[in-house]
């Protein structure tokens, strides 16, 4: 009799073990456009992520589905915030059909520099920005942003004056603004289609971040590149994000793993963005192609029609974007 209730709690034990484990175990997919195992930052930021929430052995592994191999760059906001897709690193001026106040992070001249961007992220601005994220259904775990130029198939890009007849990828509508208040004409797409816009002759020009112009290789397309350098128009805001209804499936562990894993990928990216438009030259010269370098006047140039242009469309069509544009040229 002693033997059997032995068995018998032993036997209870194991299935209790064994089922907690199982139900325990979550897979978390994570979706991103760039490409994957080929030194892209944005790229190892994610995997870092899911190293970190791994090593934490709380039940949760995050599955990182690169290079669009999940959804389409400009499909994966709506699943994200629906709860379908549980992480995604996005560009979030992706997302201003959804929320046109997003349009902001990408904003000509908005974002001086990388030191810069840290204290946009400390801001009230900013504040704002990421309660709109929440009211929409996700949480940011971490914050990046990225610098980036303009190139061409045609001339350097240097005043208001050099995009006059180029056909132009921007990434988003305000920054579009400008560049149509200059000349150009517009042609949108996900920077993981610029290539072939570029081989195709559908574009002739692109504004895209510094890792963007490396990972697509874009220097086998382009003629000449405007980095960042000391004028930095183009400033992205690309954080990871989650879904709030995944988020609130986890138990309290599993959530504390995920928000310090995130930290680790926001401190890593931080350290990396920088480096990224040093390198970015060094690759495109090495390409034999020419570099040139916005002057102060150039720069000058461009937030004057920028003014006119992207601000002045932006608070005319987004309620309180007077307001928000403020807020963001209040963080010196």
């Amino acid at each position: 009799m002693k033997i059997k209730s032995i068995f018998t709690t032993l036997f209870s034990i194991f299935f209790i073990l064994t089922a907690s484990n199982s139900f325990a175990q979550i897979t978390l997919k994570a979706s991103h456009q760039f490409p994957g195992g080929k030194g892209d930052a944005r790229d190892e930021m994610m995997n870092l992520l899911a190293k970190e929430v791994e090593k934490a052995n709380v039940g949760v592994k995050i599955q990182v589905y690169p290079g669009q191999s999940l959804y389409k760059a400009m499909e994966q906001y709506k699943p994200l915030v629906e709860g379908q897709l549980d992480l995604v690193s996005l560009p979030l001026d992706y997302a201003a059909g959804f929320v046109p106040e997003f349009s902001i992070t990408l904003m000509p001249g908005l974002v001086k520099n990388h030191e810069h961007a840290q204290r946009i992220n400390a801001s009230p601005f900013m504040k704002d920005i990421k309660k709109m994220i929440n009211d929409q259904g996700a949480i940011v775990l971490a914050d990046a942003w990225f610098a980036g130029g303009f190139a061409s198939k045609k001339t350097c890009v240097t005043n208001p004056d050099s995009m006059k007849g180029q056909v132009t990828r921007a990434a988003g509508p305000m920054f579009e603004e400008m560049l149509v208040g200059a000349g150009a004409s517009i042609s949108s797409m996900a920077s993981s289609e610029v290539y072939q816009g570029l081989q195709t002759g559908v574009l002739n020009a692109v504004n895209t971040s510094s890792q963007s112009f490396v990972s697509f290789k874009l220097f086998e397309q382009v003629k000449c590149i405007t980095p960042p350098g000391k004028y930095a128009l183009w400033f992205m805001y690309q954080p990871v994000l989650m879904s709030k209804k995944s988020f609130d499936k986890l138990n309290p562990k599993q959530k504390e793993a995920i928000l310090a894993a995130g930290k680790k990928a926001e401190q890593y990216i931080t350290k990396e963005s920088a480096k990224l438009d040093s390198e970015m030259e060094k690759v495109f010269k090495e390409k034999g192609v020419q570099i040139h370098q916005m002057t102060e006047a150039d720069f000058n140039a461009w937030i004057a029609l920028a003014k006119k242009t992207s601000y002045k469309k932006f608070a005319e069509k987004v309620k309180g974007g007077d307001q928000l544009i403020a807020k963001a040229l209040a963080v010196k």
